[in-house]
């Protein structure tokens, strides 16, 4: 499993919000690009970005930090989320040098864009599926629709999406630990790898998550804890390492 610390990108600084809500934000660095270099250094094997103004707004606003941050770790794998709603989007992440986009919003309101996002960038999408209370929310957490997060995944299946990043939205930014019993209900059900965002505090929670034993989640998002400083990287990352199961 990997550790993949998430850069969230508010106004081209790099915050951590409560909830989602924009409003409840802080600011942890005005130089995402020297934050991630903190990441990288720390023995990090994948980024996770997140273009919050960009999930708000329908389309990218923090392009250009993104830009920086993949010109900077050409062989480190970079996902980014936030805005991507239509194929020039996902073009220009593909040629800026980022790995994977996350399909968010556009995945749960126009499901058929999946798979035309996957035709066109084979192995290059991720679909964001973020939940409050096992239905899945669109909008920057700002509504929430009738469609069950399980549900919504195995119809990605056929579709070839290389991973589901799924957030508990209750728990995110909480430093409460993640929902592993939704996370792992989820792995089981989908053919497809997941990745478990939201909550992260420890490495008890990185230990909990192991023992789910859900072959299936294969990286865990942490922010906020490795900001605050209750969860180091490249421990946690030795922890998976090491993990026997």
């Amino acid at each position: 499993m990997l550790i993949i610390p998430a850069i969230d990108l508010k106004d081209g600084a790099c915050v951590r919000l409560r909830q989602g809500l924009m409003d409840d934000a802080t600011v942890f660095s005005d130089d995402p690009v020297a934050m991630a270099a903190k990441w990288v250094d720390g023995g990090c094997r994948r980024l996770h970005l997140v273009d919050l103004n960009g999930a708000f707004e329908g389309q990218p606003v923090n392009g250009e930090v993104v830009t920086a941050i993949a010109k900077r770790y050409p062989n480190l794998p970079i996902q980014i989320g936030g805005g991507i709603r239509s194929l020039e989007t996902i073009e220009h992440y593909v040629r800026a040098g980022v790995s994977y986009v996350i399909i968010g919003t556009k995945a749960v309101k126009q499901p058929e864009f999946v798979g035309e996002a996957c035709r066109a960038f084979p192995g290059k999408v991720i679909v964001g599926l973020d939940a409050k209370d096992g239905f899945v929310a669109t909008d920057g957490w700002a509504e929430v629709s009738s469609v069950q997060v399980i549900d919504l995944a195995k119809r990605f299946e056929a579709d070839g999406v290389s991973a589901i990043v799924y957030t508990d939205i209750a728990k995110d930014g909480m430093m409460q630990g993640c929902n592993v019993e939704a996370t792992a209900a989820l792995a089981k059900a989908t053919k497809i790898p997941v990745i478990a965002s939201g909550g992260i505090h420890n490495l008890g929670d990185i230990q909990t998550l192991l023992d789910a034993r859900a072959p299936g989640i294969i990286g865990a998002i942490t922010g906020r804890a490795i900001y605050e400083g209750t969860l180091d990287v490249a421990e946690a990352q030795a922890l998976c390492d090491s993990y026997k199961g």
